[in-house]
């Protein structure tokens, strides 16, 4: 750590290591400080690319390393239920569906339970887990390497028995997007896997929290226009929107979370 930060500001970004972010609100709370003294901590933290901020907090910056998955699963919880259960809204009954690996993923998984005769392949065994004991639900692991830090299965026999279907829908999540539409990921072996599930669906639903819209990763699974529909929690960059207006991208803002508009944006 540079010697330029205060006691709090280290213990802020050992905050941000153990949960993946922070919020103004929560840290004014733990230190007894005013919520603009925390912003300026935070001002401070991301002026050295520590941290990056967000709407009422900051997240860990990661160029090039992904976010724990425990971590992970805590960021933007609220946020993530509401576009899984959203989500799940999409896929209709009696339909086939590809699923990525993802914290997102899951929640949509949770919120897909009671729905009748489905057929879910998966490369990520906590959806798998999840949708096991639905009896309406039929689900199919892709084989391979299983990735000890988050269940997720990789490697060229899980896009062999992705390539083996063609589904009615595809739900997939990202660990970034970029301005220009470029949806990124951390690891190769994963992004191989993503890009096979939107090869081998008729309609892609794309569900990312807005951290997405300020975090990058170096890896490219695809771009936006290759999306059917985008559901997330907060209305995109101007530069996001504008790419899924002009190429016909359904944008589903879950509502909650926008002080703007809420609800389907086309």
């Amino acid at each position: 750590m540079s010697f330029q930060f205060n006691l709090r500001q280290r213990q802020i970004v050992d905050l941000a290591k153990q949960t993946g972010g922070v919020t103004v609100d929560e840290l004014a709370l733990r230190f007894s400080v005013t919520p603009q003294t925390i912003r300026k901590d935070l001002n401070d933290l991301c002026d050295q690319r520590v941290l990056t901020r967000i709407h009422g907090g900051a997240i860990l910056s990661s160029g090039v390393e992904n976010v724990a998955y425990d971590a992970r699963r805590a960021m933007a919880h609220d946020e993530k239920e509401q576009i899984g259960r959203h989500a799940a809204g999409l896929i209709p009954n009696n339909s086939s569906l590809l699923m990525n690996i993802g914290t997102t993923t899951e929640e949509v998984a949770r919120y897909l339970v009671r729905h009748e005769g489905l057929m879910v392949i998966t490369n990520n065994i906590h959806v798998a887990a999840i949708l096991m004991p639905s009896p309406g639900i039929d689900v199919i692991i892709a084989g391979g390497l299983v990735r000890k830090s988050d269940g997720g299965i990789l490697g060229e026999n899980a896009i062999d028995v992705i390539d083996q279907f063609k589904v009615d829908r595809a739900v997939i999540g990202v660990s970034a997007i970029d301005d220009d539409g470029a949806l990124l990921d951390f690891d190769y072996r994963e992004v191989v896997v993503a890009r096979a599930i939107i090869k081998n669906a008729r309609h892609v639903i794309l569900v990312a929290d807005a951290m997405k819209f300020t975090r990058t990763a170096p890896v490219r699974i695809g771009h936006l226009s290759q999306i059917d529909s985008f559901v997330t929690d907060r209305v995109p960059p101007e530069p996001i929107t504008d790419i899924c207006r002009h190429n016909g991208v359904a944008l589903e803002i879950v509502p909650g979370f926008d002080d703007g508009d809420q609800g389907r944006n086309a």
